[in-house]
């Protein structure tokens, strides 16, 4: 395959990662602020970052199922071992994620002082999702969705 050929095709690949990615992650999004704001109204009212904590955990789960099945099926491990590997990796790339998000939410609740539902909810499901959520994908393509027999095919077509 000519290389401008390639080029083209591995974009066209990253474009659908992007847009699984991206309809993916609205979905967990609204998990992710549903489940937020549910711990918020009840048994977390006065903590937002463990109610950032647990929705975060539930919306990872979610996320994890979604894009290994979805969006890097291609790419993901098959084999117990590396199975495991990628969902820790994927469990830490979310940990980071998540300490975006939640320092986000920390410096406009804590030391800015704006401490709405709405601010925590701009801070910590607005700015630190964005945020969150560049590094996740990079970290997603980059580390987690790695498997060897994909990598072994990629350089056999190239």
């Amino acid at each position: 395959m000519p290389p401008g050929r390639a080029r083209f095709a591995r974009l066209l690949a990253t474009a659908r990662q992007l847009v699984s990615f991206g309809t993916i992650g609205l979905f967990c999004f609204a998990v992710d602020l549903g489940v937020y704001n549910l711990l918020r109204a009840t048994v977390l009212g006065d903590a937002p970052i463990g109610a950032k904590v647990g929705s975060a955990v539930v919306s990872t789960t979610v996320a994890w199922v979604l894009n290994r099945f979805i969006t890097f099926r291609a790419e993901r491990t098959r084999g117990r071992r590396d199975t495991l590997r990628e969902g820790l990796l994927f469990a830490l790339t979310n940990l980071i994620g998540l300490g975006i998000a939640a320092a986000c939410l920390y410096v406009s609740h804590y030391l800015l002082g704006f401490t709405s539902t709405l601010a925590d909810n701009v801070a910590g499901n607005g700015v630190g999702l964005v945020l969150g959520t560049a590094f996740r994908f990079a970290a997603y393509k980059a580390l987690v969705f790695r498997s060897h027999d994909a990598r072994r095919t990629k350089e056999i077509v190239e």
